[in-house]
């Protein structure tokens, strides 16, 4: 029979809730690649800003909430870059930007602190 602790399994929870972001920020920076590639006006350009604004839209509601257990002057700065992220995709589908580098740089960060 196994036996855990309470924090044991919360350790687990927490390991694999950040296992699972890492993939979605993987999956967003290969569509951002692939877009990046293809030009702001390409079908990939469409998919990978959805994407993105769909990731960050959840991660922005997931920090302002109480429940969220990261400390609150590191969730008001991880809401920062996500109000960024989210500006800066919207400019790229007006096309008032026209490269998917400072996105890629920026959710490849976030994405490598997830370690």
């Amino acid at each position: 029979m196994y036996r855990h602790s309470y924090a044991e399994i919360l350790d687990d929870a927490a390991s694999e809730g950040r296992a699972r972001e890492r993939m979605a920020f993987d999956h967003a920076i290969e569509l951002m690649q692939a877009a990046e590639a293809k030009g702001v006006d390409s079908r990939e350009a469409v998919e990978a800003i959805f994407f993105l604004n769909r990731l960050w839209s959840l991660l922005i509601e997931d920090l302002a909430s109480d429940e969220n257990g990261l400390p609150k002057e590191l969730r008001a700065s991880l809401i920062s870059i996500g109000l960024w992220v989210l500006r800066e995709a919207q400019r790229l589908r007006q096309e008032m930007a026209g490269s998917f580098a400072a996105l890629i740089e920026v959710n490849s960060a976030i994405r490598n602190g997830l370690a």
